[in-house]
């Protein structure tokens, strides 16, 4: 069968999602003929493009709400356009003629978001003198981009965002309404990527599209592709899957969704993709985890004769047809840790299925992604790492498991250097002692550049609670290593954990403080705690002393079920909190402040660390 495999806008449009490139791989070794499009790079390219904004310009002149940015961008409507093409192919390229003027700053149009470069807003500018030009010239032109987007936000269509599309909508969505009545409204953003659907729809004339849903905020870029499949080609079959149908979808009640797509699959998609092509050709057969409705009614069908392929005997990802070399770098921040997610061409590749941990109790364990542990052999991983470069002609790679395997990283870094590979890697892992100074610089040696890791809350009760398996001293000593190796270290952090007390998220600050003075940590990043349906906290509430709050039901049935609204009966403010937890943070990763008492902070009254102040 021809089978279209398209990534919706939007995600990151540096480097391709790999969803696509592992069921591409797979299909097409079992015969069939697969395309791959994402349609978030095609859908980017055509906003900021030279026709996109003069089309952009012609719908902010229609807004009733101006703002002072909007005045702005209309003055400089020209400038904007007649830059934007030579702005977006040195993205692309690192290469143009107009570096320099770049960097001088004489070129381009400078909105808000050049303002904390004009004010040297936490010692920014210092930072900015001391880039290459390259990055002087790239930070530049990606704050241009970020001033665009803003303007498109405000005065085009207020869901768009880089990296995401609709997101707030689709967050927490117990019932499918408001997707409903969104598919209702047509924006230009909306016509553009019905056209591009259209378009690929035209070129590749498939049987079945497939459409990878990652995330909140690829799903109603998903739908609007799908509404448009139906209306122009409604013979095509559309099936969705991905991360967020996999943990979002699971309690689907509410058939309304599948006006616009035929089959939801879950988990792992080789396997039910497979069978399902095989029902569509043949009208019957067994199907492996897939709704789909019938009689007005959501049915959920897998059969217990079918199984999933083993990981290790998957080929490697093929990310054909996704040409890395249209894919646009920014570095919107000087953070050397933080522009990795934006910035450079990664192959985009896992190391193992599931998570070797598979404990910690926010985390969704309990589903097939995480709780299924299936790791590949290091000779394996290497192979498939040169197959890649050798298809994609890029040596960079980042593995997106949910936490590396330590051995499995150490394994590969001594068979990376026995072939004398060169190439560049980073991934997420667990800071797991494990991690020693021989393993670090082991690591360093092959190409790791940097990893990213959870430490979570950095207090001993609430790490426990959270059944982590480090403490701080393990958290310290692993950093440690990872820095000393000259491998640059991004924390995850959490606030809001059930029973956690502000004084325990002001220890938490503390400790992170002092692991950025002590130059362990690259980069760090503040969540607030949801909790999952799918977590130890979620399935098992009064261990946690948890209240779930039950939520508002639709008519029509239940949509997505996964984040809960809960109480744990301290009401702590944790949004007042997370203003000033973000605020050091900020500040710590550019340098500043790091010998400042934390209080300072906050806007409002909160305690003295206890722990100490050289912990």
């Amino acid at each position: 069968m021809k089978v279209l495999l398209f990534i919706p806008p939007l995600t990151q449009f540096n480097t391709p999602y790999p969803s696509t490139a592992y069921l591409s791989s797979y299909l097409e070794k079992i015969g069939h003929q697969v395309n791959q499009v994402d349609l978030g790079l095609e859908l980017i390219l055509k906003i900021f493009s030279k026709d996109g904004l003069r089309a952009i310009t012609q719908e902010v002149k229609k807004s009733k709400n101006r703002s002072p940015l909007l005045d702005f961008y209309l003055d400089a409507s020209k400038e904007y356009e007649n830059n934007i093409d030579e702005v977006i192919k040195f993205l692309q390229t690192n290469q143009s003629p107009f570096i320099k003027t770049f960097t001088e700053r004489q070129t381009l149009p400078e909105g808000p978001r050049f303002i904390p470069l004009d004010e040297n807003q936490g010692g920014v500018l210092d930072l900015y003198n001391g880039l290459s030009e390259l990055d002087q010239a790239k930070h530049i032109c990606s704050l241009f981009l970020d001033d665009l987007a803003d303007v498109i936000s405000q005065g085009v269509d207020e869901d768009f965002g880089f990296s995401r599309y609709a997101e707030k909508i689709a967050m927490a969505l117990t019932s499918y309404s408001p997707i409903h009545n969104r598919l209702k409204k047509r924006t230009l953003l909306d016509e553009w990527m019905s056209e591009l659907t259209k378009i690929f729809l035209k070129k590749f004339d498939p049987d079945v599209i497939g459409l990878s849903i990652p995330f909140p905020g690829n799903l109603l870029g998903a739908l609007r592709m799908a509404q448009t499949t139906k209306s122009v080609s409604p013979h095509v079959k559309i099936m969705i899957g991905g991360g967020y149908v996999n943990t979002e979808l699971r309690s689907l009640e509410d058939p309304r969704i599948f006006d616009h797509v035929d089959y939801i699959t879950f988990d792992d998609g080789e396997k039910p993709v497979e069978h399902l092509l095989d029902y569509i050709k043949n009208g019957e057969g067994p199907l492996l985890r897939t709704m789909y409705r019938e009689d007005g009614k959501v049915v959920y069908s897998s059969s217990s004769e079918l199984k999933d392929i083993k990981f290790k005997n998957l080929d490697a990802p093929s990310f054909r047809e996704l040409d890395m070399n249209r894919y646009i770098s920014m570095m919107e921040t000087i953070n050397p840790m933080q522009r990795l997610w934006s910035d450079g061409r990664w192959n985009k590749m896992i190391l193992a299925h599931g998570c070797y941990w598979k404990k910690c109790t926010f985390c969704d364990v309990s589903l097939d992604y995480i709780g299924r542990f299936e790791p590949d052999t290091a000779s394996s991983i290497v192979d498939k790492l040169e197959k890649v470069m050798k298809e994609t002609g890029v040596n960079g790679f980042h593995f997106v498991d949910e936490a590396a395997p330590p051995n499995i990283l150490k394994g590969m870094s001594a068979e990376i250097l026995k072939r004398g590979l060169k190439i560049q890697w980073w991934g997420n892992i667990r800071f797991d002692p494990f991690f020693t100074d021989e393993v670090t610089k082991l690591m360093k040696e092959a190409g790791c550049i940097a990893v990213t890791g959870g430490i979570e809350v950095a207090s001993e009760r609430i790490l426990k609670l959270i059944d982590k398996g480090i403490s701080i001293e393990k958290v310290a000593t692993t950093t440690k290593s990872f820095k000393q190796a000259g491998i640059f270290v991004h924390a995850y952090l959490m606030y809001g954990f059930p029973t956690q007390s502000v004084q325990e998220t002001i220890d938490s600050l503390e400790v992170v403080r002092e692991l950025f003075k002590k130059n362990y940590l690259s980069s760090a990043y503040w969540h607030r705690f949801a909790l999952t349906a799918h977590s130890p906290v979620g399935l098992n509430p009064e261990k946690f002393n948890v209240q779930i709050i039950p939520s508002k039901k639709s008519p029509h049935g239940l949509f997505a079920r996964n984040e809960l609204p809960f109480t744990d009966g301290k009401f702590v403010d944790h949004d007042e909190l997370g203003i000033g937890l973000r605020r050091a943070l900020y500040n710590y990763m550019l340098g500043q402040g790091l010998d400042m008492d934390i209080r300072n902070w906050f806007d409002i009254k909160v305690p003295k660390p206890k722990v100490s102040l050289n912990l």
